[in-house]
C-alpha cells in the first residue's frame, strides 16, 4: 500500500493514517481494531454500534461507547431482547447515546434475532466466523437480513468484520499489522 495510508505518530509508531489522532482513536487502533474476537456480547456490541455509526463518524460512537454499554445492558443480547416500548422511550431520552428511534428499535430487534441465532447455531461467534473466507461483508449482510436483522448493510458488516478480526486490514507498514496477524494465526474460530 502507498505510504499515504500510514502516519508516524509523535510516539514514533507508524499506524494506519486514521488511527493516530485523537488519543482515543490511537488506543482503539493499537489495542482493539482487527484483533480477533469470539465473545458473543462483544460481537453483538460491535454490530450494533456499527449500525448506530451509519451516517456518522466512528469517533462519535467511540466517544459514546461506555454510555451505549450502560444503556443497552452491556450489549447482553439476552437482556436487550426483553426491552420494550418503555425502554425505547427511555433510550430516546438518553443524551449519552445516539437518539435515533430506528437504530434503537433495530438494536432491540437484532438482540431478539441474536438470541434465535445463538440457539440455532450454538453461538453468535460460531455463526459469524463462518464468513471469514468471504471478507467483503456482502454474504454475512445478506444472511443477517434474511434472518430479520436490521441496519446490517454490506458496508456496516464489512466494518464489523475489520474491527472484529475476520480480516486484517491494517495497512502494510502499520505497526499493528504483524501483531494482528499473529493473533489471527493463534486464534481458533469457535
Amino acid at each position: 500500500m502507498a505510504r499515504i495510508n500510514l502516519i508516524d505518530g509523535d510516539d514514533g509508531v507508524t499506524r494506519c493514517s486514521w488511527g493516530d489522532s485523537p488519543p482515543i482513536y490511537r488506543s482503539y487502533h493499537d489495542n482493539e481494531w482487527g484483533f480477533p474476537v469470539a465473545d458473543d456480547h462483544r460481537l453483538f456490541e460491535k454490530l450494533c454500534l456499527e449500525g448506530f455509526q451509519a451516517g456518522l463518524s466512528w469517533l462519535t460512537i467511540l466517544r459514546k461507547r461506555e454510555n451505549f454499554r450502560a444503556a443497552f445492558a452491556g450489549f447482553d443480547f439476552e437482556r436487550v431482547a426483553h426491552f420494550g416500548n418503555g425502554d425505547v422511550e427511555r433510550l430516546l431520552g438518553d443524551e449519552g447515546i445516539i437518539r435515533h428511534r430506528g437504530k434503537i428499535e433495530a438494536t432491540i430487534n437484532n438482540a431478539r434475532r441474536a438470541v434465535e441465532l445463538a440457539e440455532a447455531e450454538g453461538s453468535l461467534a460460531s455463526y459469524v466466523w463462518r464468513f471469514e473466507s468471504e471478507p467483503d461483508g456482502a454474504a454475512l449482510s445478506k444472511d443477517l437480513k434474511r434472518r430479520g436483522w436490521r441496519f446490517v448493510g454490506p458496508t456496516t458488516v464489512y466494518a464489523f468484520m475489520q474491527a472484529m478480526g475476520l480480516v486484517n486490514d491494517h495497512f502494510e507498514g502499520c505497526a499493528s499489522r504483524p501483531a494482528v496477524q499473529r493473533a489471527r494465526e493463534r486464534f481458533s474460530p469457535p
